[in-house]
């Protein structure tokens, strides 16, 4: 069996251009001038598509936390009305949409629950991502297989058995699983890239690396591990207001990192061992001539 799926009109899996994605989120704080400007520079610097995340903060934040002050761009207010400033409506993400569409990238968000999965659904996005902290929630799951869409599940701050038991609710001919660790930025000694084989050796599906550390490298070695994607958090400076910012990656560095990526892909090569043209200059010029025979 394959292992690909296809998202929008593009296969993902071995064999194909490793699928590259820009993890907007919330980093547009609740500026849809923001969000079409990272949207165009993640599409000049070749990345496949963008991803945002959807919400229903009355929902998804702890009652314990709904209350809690903070300092914000919109001054000293409650976290529950920092999420909701935040947080894009349908004028933001019809706008999102027909963006897109006008400029060729897709799009798509990971939603942290059943309504958000509701409000989405008329946008057609080409599939779902399953955040870490939504990967034990059955019920969000099991609404998103109904959507019929492939789910990319985002496996941080998880077990081996809770990874098990959510894919096993998943049907992994439409499923890609990326490796993960939720920490913001993420040290180098817990990336643990080698989970990548391991994942690879257990599931049938795609398998792909959502990266949170600082700097590039490490996200070209995933791809030189297996990874068929690989998803960045991308701003447009590092400096902005946000929890996320100092995570995420500029569009000079998205650009390397594309760039830096496709030169792998190429390097990799099949692993067939061929004597190739470029060569045979420097073998008539340096090899005796000797034989085996």
């Amino acid at each position: 069996m394959a292992r690909e799926i296809k998202l929008g009109s593009t296969l993902v899996g071995d064999g194909h251009p490793t699928y590259l994605v820009g993890e907007i989120g919330i980093n547009h704080n609740g500026d849809i001038e923001v969000a079409k400007s990272l949207i165009k520079a993640a599409k000049e610097c070749g990345l496949n598509a963008v991803k945002f995340q959807k919400r229903t903060p009355e929902l998804c934040i702890p009652p314990e936390q709904k209350d809690q002050m903070r300092d914000t761009p919109w001054g000293y207010i409650s976290y529950l009305e920092y999420r909701r400033n935040v947080e894009f409506g349908l004028d933001e993400y019809q706008e999102i949409d027909e963006y897109c569409r006008h400029i060729g990238i897709d799009w798509f968000a990971s939603t942290w629950d059943e309504p958000s999965v509701e409000f989405l659904e008329r946008y057609d996005p080409i599939c779902y991502k399953v955040a870490s902290a939504s990967l034990t929630d059955r019920h969000l799951l099991e609404k998103l297989v109904e959507s019929e869409k492939p789910i990319i599940l985002s496996t941080g701050m998880s077990s081996m058995e809770q990874i098990r038991q959510a894919v096993g609710l998943l049907d992994q001919d439409n499923l890609i699983i990326m490796h993960a660790t939720s920490a913001y930025p993420c040290p180098p000694h817990e990336l643990n890239l080698r989970m990548i084989h391991t994942l690879r050796n257990e599931f049938s599906c795609p398998i792909g690396y959502s990266g949170h550390e600082v700097g590039l490298v490490t996200s070209v070695v995933a791809v030189s591990m297996g990874a068929n994607m690989v998803e960045r958090h991308i701003t447009l400076d590092r400096a902005m207001w946000g929890t996320d910012q100092a995570a995420s990656v500029e569009p000079v560095g998205v650009r390397r990192l594309v760039k830096d990526i496709r030169v792998t892909e190429m390097a990799l090569g099949n692993g067939i061992k061929t004597v190739y043209d470029d060569e045979f200059p420097v073998m008539h010029k340096l090899r005796r001539k000797m034989s085996f025979d």
